[in-house]
Protein backbone atom coordinates (compact mmCIF):
# COMPACT_ATOMS: atom_id res chain seq x y z
CA UNK A 1 0.00 0.00 0.00
CA UNK A 2 2.74 2.50 1.13
CA UNK A 3 4.53 1.70 -2.81
CA UNK A 4 1.33 2.54 -4.78
CA UNK A 5 0.36 5.38 -1.90
CA UNK A 6 3.45 7.23 -3.87
CA UNK A 7 2.13 6.23 -7.53
CA UNK A 8 -1.58 8.15 -6.34
CA UNK A 9 0.03 10.72 -5.09
CA UNK A 10 2.08 11.70 -7.98
CA UNK A 11 5.53 10.34 -8.36
CA UNK A 12 5.54 8.17 -11.55
CA UNK A 13 9.45 8.13 -11.27
CA UNK A 14 9.86 4.26 -9.85
CA UNK A 15 13.38 5.19 -8.39
CA UNK A 16 11.52 7.04 -5.65
CA UNK A 17 9.10 4.63 -4.92
CA UNK A 18 8.80 2.79 -1.72
CA UNK A 19 7.65 1.54 1.47
CA UNK A 20 8.68 0.12 4.72
CA UNK A 21 9.31 -3.33 3.34
CA UNK A 22 11.67 -1.58 0.81
CA UNK A 23 11.51 -0.30 -2.54
CA UNK A 24 8.75 -1.34 -5.59
CA UNK A 25 10.36 -3.95 -7.50
CA UNK A 26 7.58 -4.84 -9.16
CA UNK A 27 6.45 -4.13 -12.78
CA UNK A 28 3.19 -1.64 -13.49
CA UNK A 29 0.58 -4.32 -13.34
CA UNK A 30 1.34 -4.56 -9.60
CA UNK A 31 0.60 -0.98 -8.96
CA UNK A 32 -2.65 -1.14 -10.57
CA UNK A 33 -4.17 -4.46 -9.48
CA UNK A 34 -2.92 -3.06 -6.09
CA UNK A 35 -4.04 0.75 -6.50
CA UNK A 36 -7.52 -1.10 -6.41
CA UNK A 37 -7.51 -2.90 -3.36
CA UNK A 38 -5.54 0.58 -1.71
CA UNK A 39 -9.30 2.32 -2.87
CA UNK A 40 -11.08 -0.95 -1.52
CA UNK A 41 -9.32 -1.51 1.51
CA UNK A 42 -9.90 2.02 2.53
CA UNK A 43 -6.25 3.31 1.54
CA UNK A 44 -4.93 -0.40 3.10
CA UNK A 45 -6.61 0.47 6.72
CA UNK A 46 -9.41 -2.21 6.40
CA UNK A 47 -7.20 -5.65 6.30
CA UNK A 48 -10.78 -8.22 7.29
CA UNK A 49 -11.99 -6.83 3.72
CA UNK A 50 -8.81 -7.29 1.98
CA UNK A 51 -8.56 -11.44 3.28
CA UNK A 52 -11.84 -11.65 1.83
CA UNK A 53 -10.45 -10.31 -1.16
CA UNK A 54 -7.80 -12.53 -0.99
CA UNK A 55 -9.98 -15.93 -0.08
CA UNK A 56 -11.97 -14.89 -3.22
CA UNK A 57 -8.99 -15.40 -5.02
CA UNK A 58 -7.77 -18.33 -3.49
CA UNK A 59 -10.94 -20.07 -4.58
CA UNK A 60 -10.47 -18.48 -7.89
CA UNK A 61 -7.23 -20.28 -7.82
CA UNK A 62 -8.52 -23.33 -7.11
CA UNK A 63 -11.53 -23.69 -9.78
CA UNK A 64 -8.64 -22.57 -12.54
CA UNK A 65 -7.05 -25.33 -11.50
CA UNK A 66 -8.71 -28.05 -10.78
CA UNK A 67 -10.66 -27.44 -14.34
CA UNK A 68 -6.88 -27.84 -15.76
CA UNK A 69 -6.57 -31.58 -13.89
CA UNK A 70 -10.34 -32.33 -15.61
CA UNK A 71 -8.96 -31.73 -18.97
CA UNK A 72 -5.61 -33.30 -18.79
CA UNK A 73 -7.51 -36.23 -16.42
CA UNK A 74 -4.32 -37.16 -14.88
CA UNK A 75 -4.34 -36.70 -10.94
CA UNK A 76 -6.48 -38.68 -9.08
CA UNK A 77 -9.62 -37.04 -7.37
CA UNK A 78 -8.36 -37.74 -3.94
CA UNK A 79 -4.92 -36.13 -4.43
CA UNK A 80 -6.86 -32.27 -4.96
CA UNK A 81 -7.72 -32.84 -0.60
CA UNK A 82 -4.19 -32.44 -0.22
CA UNK A 83 -3.96 -29.46 -2.71
CA UNK A 84 -6.88 -27.53 -0.85
CA UNK A 85 -6.44 -28.66 2.85
CA UNK A 86 -2.97 -29.60 3.61
CA UNK A 87 -1.02 -26.73 3.17
CA UNK A 88 -0.58 -24.15 5.56
CA UNK A 89 2.26 -21.97 3.61
CA UNK A 90 -0.30 -21.44 0.72
CA UNK A 91 -3.42 -20.68 2.85
CA UNK A 92 -1.07 -18.12 4.78
CA UNK A 93 0.70 -16.54 1.77
CA UNK A 94 -3.10 -15.92 -0.03
CA UNK A 95 -4.75 -15.16 3.83
CA UNK A 96 -2.02 -13.34 6.04
CA UNK A 97 0.36 -12.32 4.04
CA UNK A 98 -1.29 -10.78 1.21
CA UNK A 99 1.48 -11.33 -1.66
CA UNK A 100 1.03 -10.22 -5.24
CA UNK A 101 2.71 -14.10 -6.01
CA UNK A 102 -1.33 -14.98 -5.83
CA UNK A 103 -2.46 -11.97 -7.85
CA UNK A 104 -0.05 -12.92 -10.26
CA UNK A 105 -0.72 -16.81 -10.28
CA UNK A 106 -4.82 -16.34 -10.45
CA UNK A 107 -4.32 -14.51 -13.69
CA UNK A 108 -1.14 -17.14 -15.23
CA UNK A 109 -4.23 -20.04 -14.44
CA UNK A 110 -6.74 -18.48 -16.47
CA UNK A 111 -4.14 -17.51 -19.32
CA UNK A 112 -3.84 -21.29 -18.77
CA UNK A 113 -6.93 -22.43 -19.19
CA UNK A 114 -7.45 -20.17 -22.41
CA UNK A 115 -4.95 -22.03 -24.16
CA UNK A 116 -6.67 -25.06 -23.41
CA UNK A 117 -9.33 -23.77 -24.93
CA UNK A 118 -7.79 -23.01 -28.06
CA UNK A 119 -8.13 -18.97 -27.28
CA UNK A 120 -4.07 -18.09 -28.01
CA UNK A 121 -4.45 -13.86 -28.71
CA UNK A 122 -6.50 -13.95 -25.02
CA UNK A 123 -4.39 -16.13 -23.44
CA UNK A 124 -1.17 -14.33 -24.65
CA UNK A 125 -2.59 -10.68 -23.14
CA UNK A 126 -3.41 -12.38 -19.70
CA UNK A 127 -0.24 -14.51 -19.64
CA UNK A 128 1.16 -10.57 -20.23
CA UNK A 129 -0.80 -8.86 -17.91
CA UNK A 130 0.37 -11.95 -15.17
CA UNK A 131 3.77 -11.17 -15.84
CA UNK A 132 3.17 -7.61 -15.12
CA UNK A 133 2.17 -7.99 -11.37
CA UNK A 134 5.59 -10.46 -11.14
CA UNK A 135 8.31 -11.36 -12.96
CA UNK A 136 8.21 -14.71 -12.06
CA UNK A 137 5.69 -15.63 -14.67
CA UNK A 138 8.80 -15.02 -17.35
CA UNK A 139 9.54 -19.02 -16.36
CA UNK A 140 6.90 -19.87 -18.13
CA UNK A 141 7.95 -18.19 -20.98
CA UNK A 142 10.20 -21.03 -22.87
CA UNK A 143 7.32 -23.46 -22.67
CA UNK A 144 4.96 -20.60 -23.75
CA UNK A 145 7.20 -19.59 -26.80
CA UNK A 146 7.31 -24.03 -27.88
CA UNK A 147 3.68 -23.74 -27.73
CA UNK A 148 3.56 -21.17 -29.98
CA UNK A 149 5.90 -22.20 -32.56
CA UNK A 150 3.93 -25.64 -32.44
CA UNK A 151 0.67 -24.06 -32.83
CA UNK A 152 1.16 -21.67 -35.63
CA UNK A 153 5.11 -21.42 -36.45
CA UNK A 154 7.49 -18.93 -36.89
CA UNK A 155 5.45 -15.96 -38.60
CA UNK A 156 2.29 -16.39 -37.19
CA UNK A 157 3.80 -16.46 -33.68
CA UNK A 158 5.00 -12.57 -34.02
CA UNK A 159 1.58 -11.23 -33.57
CA UNK A 160 0.86 -13.08 -30.75
CA UNK A 161 4.31 -12.56 -28.98
CA UNK A 162 3.78 -8.56 -30.33
CA UNK A 163 0.71 -8.89 -27.92
CA UNK A 164 2.54 -9.52 -24.87
CA UNK A 165 5.14 -6.93 -25.58
CA UNK A 166 2.89 -4.14 -26.42
CA UNK A 167 0.93 -4.78 -22.98
CA UNK A 168 3.97 -4.01 -21.39
CA UNK A 169 4.82 -0.61 -22.89
CA UNK A 170 0.87 0.13 -22.64
CA UNK A 171 1.12 -0.37 -18.67
CA UNK A 172 4.37 1.24 -18.43
CA UNK A 173 3.69 4.19 -20.44
CA UNK A 174 3.41 6.51 -17.84
CA UNK A 175 6.42 5.19 -15.77
CA UNK A 176 8.34 5.09 -19.11
CA UNK A 177 7.99 8.50 -20.20
CA UNK A 178 8.80 9.75 -16.70
CA UNK A 179 12.10 7.11 -16.03
CA UNK A 180 12.66 4.83 -18.41
CA UNK A 181 15.63 3.48 -17.39
CA UNK A 182 14.56 3.52 -13.78
CA UNK A 183 11.07 2.14 -14.20
CA UNK A 184 13.35 -1.08 -16.13
CA UNK A 185 16.42 -1.59 -13.97
CA UNK A 186 13.52 -1.99 -10.88
CA UNK A 187 10.11 -3.61 -12.46
CA UNK A 188 12.96 -6.47 -13.89
CA UNK A 189 16.05 -6.38 -12.42
CA UNK A 190 17.46 -9.89 -13.32
CA UNK A 191 20.08 -9.52 -10.99
CA UNK A 192 18.79 -8.40 -8.02
CA UNK A 193 19.99 -9.30 -5.02
CA UNK A 194 18.67 -11.66 -2.34
CA UNK A 195 18.69 -12.06 1.87
CA UNK A 196 20.16 -15.22 2.68
CA UNK A 197 17.96 -15.39 5.63
CA UNK A 198 15.48 -15.49 3.66
CA UNK A 199 16.67 -18.54 1.53
CA UNK A 200 14.43 -21.46 1.86
CA UNK A 201 16.83 -23.61 -0.77
CA UNK A 202 20.12 -22.85 -0.38
CA UNK A 203 20.53 -22.70 3.90
CA UNK A 204 22.98 -25.85 3.61
CA UNK A 205 25.54 -23.09 1.67
CA UNK A 206 27.88 -21.05 3.06
CA UNK A 207 26.48 -17.16 2.81
CA UNK A 208 29.62 -16.05 0.53
CA UNK A 209 28.96 -18.86 -1.88
CA UNK A 210 25.23 -18.06 -1.98
CA UNK A 211 26.15 -14.49 -2.13
CA UNK A 212 29.09 -15.17 -5.22
CA UNK A 213 28.41 -14.50 -8.81
CA UNK A 214 29.92 -17.40 -9.85
CA UNK A 215 27.58 -19.57 -8.18
CA UNK A 216 24.72 -17.34 -9.90
CA UNK A 217 26.47 -18.32 -13.36
CA UNK A 218 26.33 -21.93 -12.88
CA UNK A 219 22.52 -21.64 -11.56
CA UNK A 220 21.80 -20.13 -14.73
CA UNK A 221 23.92 -22.23 -16.97
CA UNK A 222 22.43 -25.11 -15.05
CA UNK A 223 18.74 -23.65 -15.93
CA UNK A 224 19.47 -23.27 -19.43
CA UNK A 225 21.33 -26.41 -20.19
CA UNK A 226 17.58 -28.17 -18.68
CA UNK A 227 15.56 -26.62 -20.64
CA UNK A 228 17.48 -27.05 -23.70
CA UNK A 229 17.75 -30.81 -23.07
CA UNK A 230 13.80 -30.89 -22.33
CA UNK A 231 13.22 -28.70 -25.51
CA UNK A 232 15.31 -31.48 -27.71
CA UNK A 233 14.27 -35.17 -25.77
CA UNK A 234 10.68 -33.96 -23.32
CA UNK A 235 8.92 -31.51 -25.16
CA UNK A 236 8.83 -33.13 -28.50
CA UNK A 237 6.81 -36.37 -29.13
CA UNK A 238 9.79 -37.71 -30.37
CA UNK A 239 12.90 -37.81 -28.59
CA UNK A 240 15.54 -35.44 -30.97
CA UNK A 241 13.02 -34.34 -33.58
CA UNK A 242 14.67 -31.26 -35.00
CA UNK A 243 13.40 -28.09 -33.53
CA UNK A 244 13.67 -26.08 -36.64
CA UNK A 245 10.68 -27.87 -37.55
CA UNK A 246 8.97 -25.48 -35.52
CA UNK A 247 9.79 -22.38 -37.71
CA UNK A 248 7.84 -24.05 -40.14
CA UNK A 249 4.14 -23.33 -41.00
CA UNK A 250 2.25 -26.14 -39.35
CA UNK A 251 1.04 -26.86 -42.72
CA UNK A 252 3.91 -28.12 -43.87
CA UNK A 253 4.91 -30.43 -41.15
CA UNK A 254 4.41 -33.81 -40.89
CA UNK A 255 1.07 -34.30 -39.86
CA UNK A 256 2.18 -35.58 -36.62
CA UNK A 257 5.36 -33.25 -35.53
CA UNK A 258 4.95 -31.42 -32.87
CA UNK A 259 1.17 -31.92 -32.36
CA UNK A 260 -0.30 -30.12 -29.43
CA UNK A 261 -2.87 -32.02 -27.00
CA UNK A 262 -4.16 -30.83 -23.63
CA UNK A 263 -1.70 -32.51 -21.48
CA UNK A 264 1.37 -31.86 -23.61
CA UNK A 265 0.36 -27.60 -23.24
CA UNK A 266 0.54 -28.24 -18.94
CA UNK A 267 3.29 -30.60 -19.47
CA UNK A 268 5.54 -28.48 -20.96
CA UNK A 269 4.45 -25.16 -19.14
CA UNK A 270 4.40 -26.61 -15.89
CA UNK A 271 7.82 -28.04 -16.35
CA UNK A 272 9.40 -25.23 -17.79
CA UNK A 273 8.29 -23.72 -14.44
CA UNK A 274 9.69 -26.18 -12.51
CA UNK A 275 12.87 -25.86 -14.03
CA UNK A 276 13.14 -22.05 -13.40
CA UNK A 277 12.41 -22.81 -9.34
CA UNK A 278 14.28 -25.81 -9.06
CA UNK A 279 17.55 -23.85 -10.29
CA UNK A 280 16.14 -20.10 -8.96
CA UNK A 281 18.88 -18.28 -7.03
CA UNK A 282 17.03 -18.34 -4.18
CA UNK A 283 13.10 -19.41 -2.75
CA UNK A 284 11.35 -17.12 -0.59
CA UNK A 285 8.53 -18.32 1.64
CA UNK A 286 5.94 -16.68 -0.81
CA UNK A 287 7.56 -18.37 -3.80
CA UNK A 288 6.35 -21.73 -2.47
CA UNK A 289 2.92 -20.58 -4.74
CA UNK A 290 4.87 -20.55 -7.64
CA UNK A 291 4.69 -24.06 -8.46
CA UNK A 292 2.43 -25.43 -5.41
CA UNK A 293 -0.46 -25.84 -7.53
CA UNK A 294 1.24 -27.74 -10.41
CA UNK A 295 2.79 -30.81 -8.45
CA UNK A 296 0.59 -32.96 -8.27
CA UNK A 297 0.23 -32.96 -12.23
CA UNK A 298 4.27 -32.98 -12.52
CA UNK A 299 4.12 -36.03 -10.15
CA UNK A 300 1.31 -37.79 -11.48
CA UNK A 301 1.68 -36.69 -15.47
CA UNK A 302 4.51 -39.63 -16.40
CA UNK A 303 3.61 -43.24 -17.63
CA UNK A 304 6.63 -44.23 -15.26
CA UNK A 305 5.77 -46.52 -12.09
CA UNK A 306 8.97 -46.01 -9.94
CA UNK A 307 7.16 -43.67 -7.96
CA UNK A 308 4.05 -45.35 -6.26
CA UNK A 309 1.33 -43.14 -5.30
CA UNK A 310 2.25 -43.18 -1.59
CA UNK A 311 5.96 -42.40 -2.55
CA UNK A 312 4.35 -39.08 -4.54
CA UNK A 313 2.53 -38.32 -1.10
CA UNK A 314 5.33 -38.05 0.92
CA UNK A 315 7.17 -36.11 -2.23
CA UNK A 316 4.21 -33.13 -1.81
CA UNK A 317 4.39 -34.35 2.16
CA UNK A 318 7.82 -33.53 2.97
CA UNK A 319 8.11 -30.44 -0.01
CA UNK A 320 5.31 -28.84 2.14
CA UNK A 321 7.26 -29.65 5.34
CA UNK A 322 10.80 -27.51 3.58
CA UNK A 323 8.53 -25.04 3.62
CA UNK A 324 6.44 -24.76 6.70
CA UNK A 325 9.78 -25.21 8.42
CA UNK A 326 11.28 -21.38 9.61
CA UNK A 327 13.34 -20.26 9.94
CA UNK A 328 15.08 -22.70 7.08
CA UNK A 329 17.30 -25.02 8.32
CA UNK A 330 20.38 -26.92 5.96
CA UNK A 331 18.29 -29.92 6.69
CA UNK A 332 14.89 -28.49 5.35
CA UNK A 333 16.69 -27.03 2.19
CA UNK A 334 18.39 -30.42 1.68
CA UNK A 335 15.07 -32.25 1.61
CA UNK A 336 13.87 -29.95 -0.73
CA UNK A 337 16.38 -30.65 -3.33
CA UNK A 338 15.75 -34.14 -2.62
CA UNK A 339 12.22 -33.82 -3.49
CA UNK A 340 13.30 -31.58 -6.38
CA UNK A 341 15.41 -33.90 -7.85
CA UNK A 342 13.11 -37.17 -7.39
CA UNK A 343 10.68 -34.94 -9.99
CA UNK A 344 13.42 -33.73 -12.27
CA UNK A 345 14.08 -37.76 -12.64
CA UNK A 346 10.56 -38.63 -12.70
CA UNK A 347 9.86 -36.51 -15.45
CA UNK A 348 12.93 -37.34 -17.17
CA UNK A 349 12.45 -41.25 -17.33
CA UNK A 350 8.61 -41.38 -17.41
CA UNK A 351 6.65 -41.60 -20.60
CA UNK A 352 5.73 -37.72 -21.23
CA UNK A 353 1.96 -37.36 -21.21
CA UNK A 354 1.73 -36.24 -24.81
CA UNK A 355 2.74 -39.78 -25.93
CA UNK A 356 0.88 -41.79 -23.32
CA UNK A 357 -2.54 -40.06 -23.97
CA UNK A 358 -2.11 -38.89 -28.13
CA UNK A 359 -5.40 -40.24 -28.74
CA UNK A 360 -6.64 -37.70 -27.11
CA UNK A 361 -7.97 -34.46 -28.55
CA UNK A 362 -6.16 -31.38 -28.15
CA UNK A 363 -8.77 -28.96 -26.97
CA UNK A 364 -13.05 -28.84 -26.47
CA UNK A 365 -13.10 -26.25 -29.05
CA UNK A 366 -13.24 -26.52 -32.71
CA UNK A 367 -10.35 -26.81 -34.49
CA UNK A 368 -11.32 -24.12 -37.25
CA UNK A 369 -9.82 -21.30 -34.59
CA UNK A 370 -7.20 -19.66 -35.86
CA UNK A 371 -6.40 -17.19 -33.28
Amino acid sequence: MDEVEGVLNGTYDYTQLKGETGPLVYPAGFVYIFSIFYYLTEHGSNIRLAQYIFAALYLLTLFLVFRIYVVTKKVPPYVFFFMCCASYRVHSIFLLRLFNDPVAMVILFFSINLLLQDHWNWACFFYSLAVSVKMNVLLLAPGLLYLLLCRFGLLRSIPKLCICAVLQVLLGLPFLLENPTGYLIRSFDFGRHFLFQWTVNWRFLPEFVFQHRAFHLALLTAHLAALLLFCVHRWPRRSGQSLLALLKDPAKRKPSSHRLTANKIIFVLFSSNFLGVMFSRSLHYQFYVWYFHSLPYLLWCTGTRVLPGLAKILILGLIELSWNTFPSTALSSGILHLCHGAILLHLWFGVPPDETWASRPTTHTPTKRKD
